[in-house]
Parts: C-alpha cells; structure tokens; sequence
C-alpha cells in the first residue's frame, strides 16, 4: 500500500554521530547495470534456511532470518564487520543523563519499495509490533517504551538505564506502519527499505533479490542475488564446484584445504562473535540445583581433542561463555578433561545411570554431537542424539522440551547484554537456571553507564554461569568462506552474515 506523507524537517542534531563511512559494508557501490549492461547475478548458499521473511517473527534473531533481513529491511544501527556499531536509519543518537531515555534522529530521505517515506511512526509501530509478536530478541527490551516527538525523532525510554540499547538496537528492524502485527502479515514480498527486494521466495529453498532503486544508499552493483538453501553441506560444496553457487559458508575444517587446492576457489576463516554452548535443563529434576552433576558431565567430554580433529581451523577452546570479540568477555579457569573423576563425582551425586538423556541438535553439528556422545558413554552415560529440523529445534528449545541442547550462539551487537543478559536470568526461562544474585549483577551490568565498572560486572556474572556449569562451552567459532575467485566486493561478516550490497562477478 503506498502511502502519502508529509515529512518535517530534520530536528537539531544530537551531541554523539557515528557516521555511516565507518562501515564498509554500507558505502560505494553502483547502479544494477554497473560496468555495463551485462547482469550480474550471483547466488549464495549458507548453513540456515530462511523459513520466512518477518523479521518480528519467531525466528527472528535467527541467522537465516538475519541473513535476507539485513538485505531487505533496514534497522537504526547495525555493527560493522568489526563489531563496532555504526548507524542505518539513524544518523546520531545519546541518552539522557540518567541513561534511561534515548534519542535517535533519523536519516532525511530513506523510503520504502512502495515509494512512501519512512519515519518515525514506522519505528514506532514497528517496535510496538515486535514486542506484540514476541520476537526471541524482543526479550532484550523488557518494559522498554517507545515514541515519536516528531517525524525525524524516536526515543525509546527504559526501566532502567541501559548503555547498551543500542548495541541491542541491532536485532530491530523496521516495516511500514500498517503492517498487521499478525503472522503472515508480511507475506511473501514484504515492503522493506533495504538494498535489495523480494522478487520470489520459496520457503527453505531460494529467497530471488533484486536491486532496491529507492535504497538510500544508492542500488547495489548486483542485478539478481539468490539465498539458497542447500541442507547437505557435500551438496553445497558441490555447488560451489561446479559453479551452480558463487559463495557459501559454514565450511567444514576438513573441505577448507581441499577446496583451496582447486586453485579458482578462495576461502577463509574469521574470528566470530560467536560460540558452542551445550546447556543443561535446570528444570529436569536431574540437573536442577546439581552444578556437581553439570561439571561432572562437562568434565567427562575431551573436547580440546574434539576440536583438534573436527575443527582444526575455525574452533578454539573457550574459556569463557561469551567470546573474546564481545564487550563483557572475562577468561575463566578451564574445565580440564577427566573421565575417572567424572564417573566418580556422578556416582556420588546419586546420578541415573540408566536413565537415557536426550540431546537435540542440527545436522551440521552432528560430527562434534557424535564425539560427546561417544565420551558420554565411556563413562556409562547414555544419551539420546536427537538431530532436528531448524522449525522443530527451535520450538522445542523455546518449550523446553530437552534434556541436553547443542546450538552455536552469536552475540548481536557484540555487548553482553544480547547475550548473557538476554539468556541467563530466572525471567528468560531458556535453560531453567535461576539465580537471584546472577540476575542482580546482569540488571547493574546493563543499566550502569560506566563501561568499566560493567566489563567488572560482567566477569562476575560470567565466572557463576562457567562455575555452575549452566551448559558446557567448549568452543569459540570462526566462519569459514569459500567463494568462486570471480566473486569481489562482498563482506566476510564474523557472524555468518554476509553482506552483498557492494558485491561484483566478473564476467558475468
């Protein structure tokens, strides 16, 4: 629906501006023809499906939702490609003296595709239509309200102090005012105000983009970019082979050198915000307030021989539950691996050894879920590897309906507060662990407005969630990328969210 507007003039600038240059990822480019008329079309394949394109809906926050979002809908910051937070809609924002109140002005001339301008009611009703929905991100606004004082101006006033919105800020994106808060409301060609549109999409399969000419930035250089979903990771490869896909991530350690060695495929491997965590369900009464039961059961998996064999390249051992990229991050004493005092320490907790526990992951996990489980049962544990579909993993994670859950987390924004602040406290409900004093240090972390005095915080909070052993954190992530050499321009996002607004293909 196009809509008429009349937009006022830009308010009086805000004292802090992060300009738009910052970000690589965001400036240059050209016309859908650059270099001529020839098309240039590229197609990309990651490790996640997009199973829909509402970026307000249950799998927002997910990576393939972000991954065609940042494409197709803008927010008002985003991080660059080394985390630092930089502006999209908005041109300049602060916080008042208390810290509770945040102002962001708004960028003149950004539009939807349907032509109509977009301003600060959009945001406001947008924000307004995350929350209704319940979007997993949502969760880092807790009592958090919203308002337009004018056209060019939103401020989101909170319960208390928060440094880090707009860090957390990064997760939003915005829709036109209109659309419904209801599911499927944003249909198959939503109207977005990013790079690129929707020309089809099939859900799991193929998102078909092309060029935004309204985008604010100016058009991408690509005339056609096509996500694809390829599930098997020797397929994708393949693709990538044979030139049926340009780019793909998520490469396993063991293709990286083989692929290299065909000399027209280039990869690479970059430190993410990124990490493994296993998490226990401290509502199963088998592992609620038994942090000698959790530890234990850490203590009995070898994983830095795990990650030497399965990812030589793109693992570390982590020493922390958050990783080092993440603003918040403090090192804590490693778990060292020991089966015979695990054994020991279960036998003395009264653990059921014949109980069988069930574990769910996703399929490209299942090389590293194969080789706990096979530890596990060293030890006599028994354990249920249940791999499950991205729709079904993520709703049984949500409903709680699993004993053991193996999932790669990324930390939006790279601060704490997207992550442990968002996923440790009692009202989170995402693992069952409750501790008041956790959740006292958590609200102070994320309200205090001295960057040092949080970093202190953070390190306490995080040193209970590794002691108590809420899950097992194994491993800091890189992301791997392999592309066809003919493939220039693109980002080589840490998260596993590359960005193509600025990407070319020679020859095509």
């Amino acid at each position: 629906m196009t809509r008429v507007r009349l937009v006022k003039g830009l308010v009086a600038a805000a004292a802090l501006l992060l300009p738009l240059a910052a970000c690589t990822t965001t400036t240059g480019g050209g016309g859908p023809t650059a270099g001529g008329d020839v098309p240039q079309e590229l197609v990309a394949s990651g490790q996640y499906p997009v199973e829909n394109l509402d970026p307000h809906s249950a799998s927002g926050g997910s990576a393939g939702m972000d991954l065609v979002a940042k494409e197709i809908y803008s927010r008002l910051t985003a991080p660059d490609e080394t985390g630092k937070i930089v502006g999209d809609l908005a041109t300049e924002w602060k916080p008042n003296d208390n810290g509770d109140e945040w102002t962001f002005t708004l960028r003149e001339g950004a539009t939807f595709t349907d032509g109509s301008a977009l301003d600060s009611a959009d945001v406001v009703a947008s924000f307004k239509r995350f929350l209704e929905l319940d979007s997993p991100p949502a969760a880092n606004f807790p009592g958090v309200t919203v308002a337009a004082p004018d056209p060019k101006t939103v401020t989101f006033t909170t319960e208390k102090a928060d440094a880090a919105l707009p860090s957390k800020l990064t997760t939003f994106y915005v829709l036109p005012s209109e659309t419904e808060a209801k599911a499927g409301a944003v249909g198959e060609k939503p109207v977005g105000s990013g790079p690129y549109q929707v020309e089809s999409f099939a859900a799991g399969q193929d998102v078909v983009l092309v060029p935004n000419p309204q985008y604010f930035g100016g058009a991408p250089t690509l005339t056609k970019l096509t996500l694809r979903t390829i599930p098997e990771i020797s397929t994708r490869l393949t693709a990538l082979q044979t030139g049926e896909v340009d780019v793909v991530w998520g490469v396993p350690d063991d293709q990286l050198a083989e692929l290299r060695a065909a000399g027209t495929i280039k990869t690479e491997a970059v430190q993410s915000a990124g990490s493994i965590l296993i998490w226990f369900n401290s509502e199963r009464p088998f592992f609620k307030d038994k942090p000698e039961v959790r530890r234990a059961l850490w203590q009995a998996v070898d994983f830095a021989t795990i990650i030497k064999q399965i990812n030589p390249e793109t693992g570390t051992p982590a020493d922390s539950a958050i990783a080092p990229t993440v603003f918040g991050y403090a090192p804590q004493t490693p778990v060292t691996y020991d089966p015979d005092a695990a054994k020991q320490a279960l036998t003395e907790a009264g653990f059921d050894f014949d109980k069988t526990y069930e574990l769910q992951y996703q399929s490209q996990f299942k090389p590293f879920v194969s080789a706990i489980v096979s530890d596990l049962a060293k030890i006599g544990v028994k354990i249920d590897a249940r791999e499950k579909e991205q729709a079904v993993f993520i709703e049984d994670l949500l409903a709680m309906r699993w004993d053991i859950n193996f999932q790669q987390v990324g930390t939006a924004g790279y601060d704490a507060s997207t992550n442990l602040g968002r996923l440790y406290t009692c009202a989170a409900k995402r693992n069952g662990y409750c501790n008041p004093e956790l959740d006292k240090l958590l609200a102070e972390a994320g309200s205090n407005p001295d960057q040092a005095k949080r970093e202190e915080l953070y390190a306490q909070a995080g040193k209970i969630i590794w002691d108590d052993a809420v899950g097992m954190f194994p491993m800091f992530v890189k992301t791997s990328y392999a592309w066809n050499d003919k493939v220039s321009g693109f980002t080589l996002d840490p998260q596993g969210l590359p960005a193509f607004r600025a990407a070319k293909v020679a020859g095509s």
